[in-house]
């Protein structure tokens, strides 16, 4: 438990921050803060988190009640014939500064998306306050417009030729022809009138209702494969969270059918085997180990008989993630996505789909390869570190950055668990990534490592901190709260 008085939220977004803590001080719990939060976030992110997209939460009551929400997308197509279940989607390359990712879109990336049921669901189970205090910020914010600050403006640039796909994209992000930038506002009208009535609809018009049959007609025509019979059985699983012991902590995270934290699991169980503690931080020493477990986590991940073998021994995605602890203790951690957006806006809501089933990370065994209604794969990997001793939640976080995830994570949790890092010192440290072919580097490395490294690998060093190394926000409960500042996160405390 917490100090007495101490709340602490770290999210995406300034707006965000202040959403959780207004609802903490509204007499609203953690789960409460989580909900309005990742309300505002589906606005004030829009190029990270829709309402349209999927996600998980992990909540850890002050009773030490522990439950992995899951809420992501479904393959579609329930009720089509085979012949019909075929892509039809089209790639476009986004260019990060050291690396270019193809992503694919149009309707036929549409994945049946959870968030809107997910957020309306723990909110029901967890929450203290009424549905309408949860969806006011955002409602406000939506009506008052949002200023683009530098990161949201970089990350509407990098998505251009999906945010104005659509008409309803162009209205939003085009007006007059010219694209928004920084300091630009943004008025999303048609979304706040959706979520003014949502504490009376519950979402039944997105799902079932009058929305779900206009989305189902725009994707006959389109070629698209979400159906009503994919939308209306659409429902939240309560799991069991995934739980391995890491130096005298239970780490707690995403279990299967998602990807992402048994490979976290599995990075931590090899990093675990190595001796940290007569280690400097950043040297070759330290950063060849890391690199050879980036490494040997992706072979895993390739290798999935010898990847359960480890996890039978050791076990006992653009997105955005929100972390919150209130004063009683109740700890929850949030990460979304809408992957990079189908550019399809569904009718009468404002709300941008998912591209889910256009990612290929998210597919392994290829595009279309799962029959409809499968809950897809996930790299999100919402966390949290319970001392074995006590009990008491040491860590929470999580990071968006697909397949960047695992290894933002890893090194954010050894830094603060091996090197005994604060938690700002550890989420702006420098990173690493394998990317299956190169160690690209954060600057900030030292020379020394960097030719250690490039000894061994080939690497690419950046110029400067950027998105596609994650974007981790994290806090310790009782202390503070970090926001990455790769994606202009934000923490503030109460």
């Amino acid at each position: 438990m917490t100090k007495k008085g101490k709340a602490i939220v770290a999210s995406g977004h300034p707006l965000v921050s202040r959403t959780a803590i207004k609802i903490l001080k509204q007499g609203g719990n953690a789960f409460d803060a989580i909900i309005a939060a990742g309300f505002t976030a589906t606005v004030v992110e829009p190029a990270l988190t829709s309402l349209g997209g999927g996600g998980f939460l992990m909540a850890h009551t002050s009773q030490g009640k522990k439950t992995l929400f899951d809420f992501f997308s479904d393959t579609p197509g329930k009720g089509l014939k085979g012949s019909d279940l075929t892509p039809h989607f089209f790639p476009v390359t986004v260019h990060f500064p050291g690396s270019d990712q193809d992503f694919n879109i149009g309707l036929g990336s549409v994945a049946v998306p959870g968030n809107l049921k997910g957020f309306i669901h723990v909110h029901q189970r967890l929450g203290s306050l009424e549905l309408k205090k949860i969806v006011a910020p955002a409602v406000d914010i939506s009506r008052r417009g949002v200023e683009l600050n530098h990161h949201q403006a970089y990350f509407l640039n990098l998505l251009k030729p999906i945010m104005i796909l659509n008409k309803t994209g162009r209205k939003l992000y085009a007006q007059d022809g010219k694209y928004i930038t920084r300091g630009d506002r943004v008025l999303y009208a048609e979304l706040a009138d959706y979520l003014e009535q949502l504490p009376k609809d519950r979402g039944e018009s997105f799902y079932k209702g009058n929305i779900a049959e206009r989305i189902v007609a725009d994707m006959k025509q389109g070629q698209g494969l979400l159906t009503l019979e994919d939308l209306a059985a659409f429902e939240v699983i309560e799991r069991d969270p995934l739980e391995i012991t890491y130096r005298g902590l239970h780490y707690l995270t995403n279990p299967r059918p998602s990807l992402g934290g048994t490979l976290i699991c599995a990075g931590l169980s090899l990093l675990e085997k190595e001796t940290l503690s007569d280690t400097d931080w950043g040297s070759p020493c330290h950063m060849t180990k890391l690199a050879s477990i980036m490494i040997e986590i992706e072979r895993l991940k390739n290798e999935p008989d010898e990847l359960e073998k480890i996890n039978r021994k050791t076990f006992t995605r653009g997105t955005t993630h929100i972390s919150v602890v209130d004063m009683e203790g109740n700890v929850a951690a949030m990460t979304t996505s809408n992957g990079e957006g189908s550019g399809y806006y569904a009718p009468g809501s404002g709300i941008m789909l998912n591209n889910m089933m256009g990612e290929d990370d998210l597919h392994p065994d290829g595009f279309h390869s799962s029959p409809p209604g499968i809950r897809i794969s996930s790299m999100m990997s919402p966390s949290i570190l319970v001392s074995v001793r006590d009990r008491k939640v040491k860590l929470a976080l999580g990071s968006g950055g697909s397949k960047r995830i695992r290894t933002a994570m890893i090194q954010v949790i050894s830094n603060v668990v091996d090197f005994r890092m604060d938690i700002e010192k550890a989420v702006n440290s420098p990173r690493i990534h394998w990317d299956e072919s190169t160690i690209q580097i954060e600057p900030g490395i030292e020379t020394e490592t960097i030719s250690e490294l490039a000894s061994r690998w080939p690497v690419n060093v950046w110029n400067e901190p950027d998105i596609y190394f994650g974007g981790v926000n994290a806090l310790i409960p009782g202390d503070k709260g970090a926001g990455d500042p790769r994606r202009g996160g934000n923490s503030m405390s109460r």
